[in-house]
C-alpha cells in the first residue's frame, strides 16, 4: 500500500521544490535557492503558509515589485550558468501580470524561472473576484492566459492532485538545455489551501544533472567536411557556450585550429578577452576586428548562439557570397537556422568531438595574421575612446574605462539603451561569467532588479551595475530591496537627461529629435532629478560625481564599503563610439515631408540589398 501525507496542494508544491538537488563544481545544492514572493489575497493564505512551514529548507524573499522579483530570480539563474534556479509567486491580477515581462525576457534568453501566481477560484463560487479578468465568451480565461505565449510550459492547477504531473513536466522543461525556459503554474487560490493524500515518494530527493546531448555522426561528418574545405572560418561563441561549461574547450578549438572567435552579448567572456584569438563583439555592436573577418568568412561555426539580429547585422553581415554556415545548438529550430549545417548536441560534446574529427587541419597563416592585425588595430581604436578626460560630459565609453580600470575584475550587470553597445565592444571580461547582459530582450529596468540576482548567485563578487537614467526611471525599487537584504552592489548611473540611445537611433533614421530627451518632450518644466536623494532615500550611499577622476575615486571608496552605493555620473547624450559596428535593419519610412527622412530611406534600400534571403 502506497504511504500517503496529507498536505494542502500549496504545501505540497514547496515540500517538492525544496526536495529538489542539482550538483555545482561537485557539490549538492538546493536547486531552488528560495522563492521571491509579494503576498495578495490570491496567494497570501494558500502559498504564504505553505512557504512559512519550509523557511528553513526554502527561503522567502520579499521584494518591492513584482516585475523586479521576478528579474532578480532570472539573473540569479543566468549568473548560475542554469545550473540552479527560484521560484516567484504573487497574487491574482497586476500581481500576476506585472511578471508577464520578465517571462518574456526569460523565454527570450532560454533562461529557468518558476512562476506561481495566483489565480481564479477553481469552484468559481465568489465569481468575479477582485482583480478578476473576465471573458464574456470563454470562462476559462483569467489574466494569467497571458503567460502562456511567454512560457515554456503554462498549466493551471484547479485541482490538488493535478500539482503532481505538473511538477514533474516542469522540472523536466527547467532542466532541459534545450527546452529551457519559463514554466507558470497557474495556482487557482482555493484549490492551493484543498488537501490531498499526496504520496510520500513524491518528496523524494532528487538530483538533477546536466543532459549532454552528443553529436549525431552523419550530422558531425557534414560539418567536419565543411570545416576542413574552408580557408577563412570564424567560430560565432554565443551564450550556449557558457551554459554547457564549454569555455575551455572552446580556447583549446581556437588554438589548435587557429579559428578566429567572436562573442554574442549572451557569450561575451566564454573567452578571455585578451586571449590572441578573441575578436570580440561581432554584428551591430561588433568591433572592427570581428566584423572584417565575418565579412570574407566563408565559413560560419555558430555555437550556442540564436543568431539574433544584433549578432547577424540584420542577416547582411556576411558578404562572402560562398559563405556556409555549421549551426552547433542543443536546440534543433537555431542549429539549422539559414540553411545551416546542424550539429545538434550540447557545445562542450560538440566542440570536443570536432577537436578529434579535424586533427591535421589547421586555418591558412594569412587568415591568423590578418585576425591578429584586427584585433591588435581594434585594442588601439577601443583604448582612445575609453581614456580617461577632463570633458564636461564623458562618454558612456570613457565611463566604461573608468569601471574597467577600477573594477576589471568585477561582474558587470546591463541590459538596455545604449550601454549594452558600448560594453559589449569595449568591456574587457577575462573570466567566465564576469560581463552579464541582458540583451536578448533588451529590457529597461532589468539592471538592478538583475543584478541582485547576479549577488545572490555570486555573493563573492563585486558586481557593479552600470544603468543609464531612463532605465533607472522604470524600475529601481529593488535597490531598497538590496540595502534592506544587505546585498551589496555597487550602481554606476549615467544621466544624459532622457533616452538618449533611442534618441540616436532616431536621429539616424532621418527623424527630429521628438519625445526621447527632456529637451525634445511635451513638457512644462525641465526635469531636474536629483538621484542622488533618491538612491540616498532608499538606504544606498549615494553620491554623485564630476568627471572621471572623480569616478574613479567613488568607484574605489565604494570598493572598500559594505553597503551597496549608488553612483551618479552626467553624461553626453549624443557621442558614441564610431569605430566597429555594422548596419541595422531598422525600417525608415518611405513617404516623408522631410528631407533628411528621404535621404536615410535611399541608404536603408541600399543597406537591405545586402541582406540575406532565407
Amino acid at each position: 500500500m502506497t504511504e500517503t501525507i496529507r498536505l494542502t496542494m500549496a504545501q505540497a508544491l514547496v515540500r517538492y521544490l525544496a526536495a529538489q538537488r542539482t550538483m555545482v563544481e561537485g557539490d549538492t545544492v538546493p536547486l531552488f535557492a528560495g522563492v521571491w514572493a509579494i503576498f495578495g489575497h490570491g496567494n497570501v493564505a494558500g502559498m504564504g503558509e505553505a512557504l512559512y512551514g519550509v523557511r528553513d529548507a526554502l527561503p522567502t524573499y520579499r521584494a518591492h515589485n513584482e516585475q523586479g522579483m521576478a528579474h532578480a530570480a532570472i539573473g540569479f539563474a543566468k549568473a548560475s550558468f542554469r545550473r540552479q534556479m527560484m521560484a516567484c509567486t504573487t497574487s491574482i491580477g497586476p500581481g500576476a501580470t506585472n511578471m508577464v515581462t520578465a517571462a518574456a525576457l526569460a523565454h527570450v534568453n532560454r533562461l529557468p524561472v518558476l512562476f506561481l501566481p495566483g489565480d481564479v477560484f477553481a469552484n468559481r463560487r465568489p465569481d468575479p473576484v477582485l482583480q478578476q479578468v473576465e471573458d464574456f465568451g470563454d470562462g476559462t480565461v483569467s489574466a494569467n492566459d497571458c503567460f502562456r505565449p511567454v512560457s515554456r510550459y503554462f498549466d493551471r492547477i484547479s485541482r490538488p492532485e493535478q500539482i503532481i504531473p505538473a511538477l514533474r513536466r516542469a522540472m523536466q522543461v527547467l532542466t532541459d538545455p534545450a527546452e529551457c525556459g519559463p514554466v507558470t503554474l497557474a495556482l487557482c487560490q482555493d484549490t492551493q489551501a484543498e488537501a490531498y493524500d499526496y504520496p510520500v515518494s513524491f518528496f523524494d530527493e532528487t538530483v538533477w544533472g546536466q543532459r549532454r546531448v552528443r553529436p549525431d555522426e552523419d550530422e558531425l561528418a557534414r560539418a567536419v567536411e565543411a570545416i576542413r574545405a574552408a580557408k577563412k572560418p570564424v567560430l560565432i561563441s554565443g551564450g550556449g557556450v557558457l551554459y554547457s561549461g564549454a569555455s575551455g574547450a572552446l580556447a583549446r578549438f581556437a588554438e589548435t585550429y587557429g579559428v578566429p572567435v567572436m562573442e554574442t552579448q549572451a557569450g561575451k567572456s566564454a573567452l578571455p578577452s585578451s586571449h590572441r584569438f578573441n575578436m570580440g563583439s561581432v554584428g551591430v555592436t561588433g568591433t572592427s576586428a570581428a566584423n572584417r573577418l565575418a565579412e570574407e568568412a566563408d565559413l560560419v561555426l555558430a555555437v550556442g548562439t540564436r543568431l539574433a539580429d544584433f549578432t547577424t547585422g540584420s542577416w547582411a553581415l556576411f558578404q562572402n557570397p560562398d559563405v556556409r554556415f555549421v549551426g552547433l545548438n542543443v536546440v534543433a529550430a537555431d542549429a539549422a537556422k539559414h540553411s545551416a549545417l546542424p550539429l545538434v548536441c550540447d557545445a562542450k560534446m560538440g566542440l570536443g568531438a570536432l577537436d578529434e574529427a579535424l586533427s591535421g587541419w589547421h586555418t591558412p597563416e594569412g587568415w591568423q595574421g590578418e585576425a591578429r592585425r584586427g584585433k591588435s588595430e581594434w585594442e588601439e581604436a577601443a583604448g582612445k575612446v575609453t581614456m580617461a578626460s577632463n570633458v564636461a560630459l564623458p562618454s558612456d565609453a570613457q565611463v566604461i574605462g573608468a569601471v574597467q580600470r577600477v573594477a576589471g575584475d568585477a561582474v558587470v550587470v546591463c541590459a538596455a539603451g545604449g550601454l549594452p553597445g558600448e560594453l559589449h565592444k569595449l568591456w574587457q571580461a577575462e573570466r567566465p561569467g564576469n560581463y552579464h547582459l541582458e540583451y536578448g530582450f533588451s529590457c529597461m529596468g532589468y539592471e538592478i532588479a538583475g543584478g541582485l540576482g547576479v549577488k545572490l548567485a555570486r555573493p563573492d563578487d563585486e558586481v557593479v551595475v552600470m544603468v543609464g537614467d531612463g532605465s533607472y526611471m522604470m524600475l529601481n525599487s529593488e535597490l531598497s530591496t538590496a540595502v534592506m537584504m544587505g546585498v551589496k552592489l555597487t550602481v554606476v548611473l549615467l544621466d544624459n537627461r532622457g533616452f538618449g540611445c533611442i534618441n540616436r537611433l532616431q536621429m539616424g533614421t532621418g527623424g527630429a529629435n521628438f519625445n526621447n530627451l527632456f529637451a525634445d518632450a511635451h513638457r512644462e518644466v525641465m526635469p531636474d532629478i536629483d538621484f542622488v536623494a533618491h538612491a540616498g532615500a532608499m538606504g544606498a550611499h549615494a553620491e554623485k560625481v564630476a568627471g572621471i577622476a572623480e569616478l574613479e575615486t567613488a568607484l574605489k571608496a565604494a570598493r572598500a564599503r559594505d553597503a551597496t552605493s549608488v553612483i551618479v555620473i552626467d553624461t553626453d547624450a549624443l557621442v558614441t563610439t564610431e569605430a566597429g559596428g555594422h548596419w541595422w535593419d531598422v525600417a525608415v519610412p518611405e513617404v516623408s515631408a522631410r528631407d533628411e527622412v528621404r535621404a536615410k530611406r535611399g541608404a536603408y534600400e541600399e543597406g537591405v540589398k545586402g541582406q540575406r534571403i532565407g
